[in-house]
């Protein structure tokens, strides 16, 4: 009896190993397709912005270029206020990210804790600006009124606070266990305190999410350049100048763009120029991303406090 239960059991365990081989291998082959999936379209991206653009209306290009050239990139890269769309957009996304992440966290560290006594109704509040608002006009006249219209701030000031933000950073914060809090109060420690030394470091990977998240709505934006700034060319965006070149390529197809000539524009079509410049707009956010990516971890405070 005792060598036949061994024996279904030496089975089981090579029917259960069979069963892991079968799953790794099919959970290895679905991730190999899912990031050639994903992958591709970028490659194609990049493989377009190098080629000729009368080629590339030829079709047949997927992941090398088949007619190669600068052409698009000098397109885009000797744009008039390149230079200065360029400064002013590195410039609201590091003040912008920096400035939000501290008001945000601020206000989550703030409705995060017991002693708060309005933070349902502070939270319900938030939560119902998110779905509503007053609408572009509005805003218009309010910003207007407020000295931020024909301004560099206006890229940075209406954009600290985010419902979406201070909740992910709030829930954040409520996983964290009382008694480090606790412990520091025992210390002497002060609210600002608590927050600069205790929560803070603990909260590393939410704010590098929330960051990674405000730096790129900052860097892909162009709409409020063009709303609020159109009139001052000192403060227009990498975006925005990128926006307008993409609409001169499309209506003067085949002739010179932002002072090219007319053979420069004979290589360029709207497909490579756009090509060309979604590579030039992808390439910092992807350079930024694997520095943020090891903060992307959960579970820090593991084993750090024994309830």
């Amino acid at each position: 009896m005792a060598k036949q239960k061994n024996s279904t059991e030496a089975k089981k365990s090579r029917r259960l190993l069979t069963g892991d081989h079968i799953f790794v291998v099919c959970n290895t082959l679905f991730m190999i397709i899912f990031v050639i999936v994903t992958l591709y379209p970028v490659w194609n991206t990049v493989a377009l912005s190098f080629n000729e653009g009368i080629d590339a209306v030829r079709g047949g290009i997927h992941l090398w270029p088949r007619a190669f050239t600068w052409k698009n990139y000098q397109v885009v890269l000797h744009m008039q206020n390149i230079l200065t769309g360029a400064k002013v957009t590195v410039a609201r996304t590091v003040i912008g990210t920096l400035l939000a992440l501290a008001a945000n966290a601020l206000l989550a560290y703030i409705i995060s804790r017991r002693e708060f006594m309005f933070k349902a109704e502070v939270s319900l509040f938030w939560v119902i600006t998110m779905y509503v608002n007053g609408g572009l006009i509005p805003v218009l006249l309010l910003y207007r009124t407020l000295h931020l219209t024909n301004s560099f701030w206006v890229y940075v000031i209406p954009g600290m606070v985010s419902a979406f933000n201070v909740l992910v950073i709030r829930t954040y914060m409520q996983g964290l266990p009382d008694s480090l809090e606790e412990a520091a109060r025992v210390d002497g420690a002060g609210y600002m305190t608590i927050f600069v030394k205790v929560i803070s470091p603990l909260c590393k990977p939410v704010y590098a999410t929330v960051a990674l998240f405000v730096a790129v709505g900052q860097w892909n934006s162009w709409f409020d350049a063009m709303i609020y700034n159109r009139m001052k060319s000192e403060y227009t965006t990498l975006q925005y100048e990128l926006m307008k070149l993409l609409s001169s390529v499309m209506q003067q197809s085949g002739s010179a763009t932002s002072g090219g000539n007319a053979a420069t524009a004979a290589q360029v079509t709207p497909v490579t120029v756009r090509s060309a410049a979604t590579v030039v707009t992808m390439l910092p956010i992807l350079c930024l991303y694997p520095f943020l990516q090891r903060y992307f971890v959960t579970g820090l405070t593991i084993g750090g406090v024994k309830e």
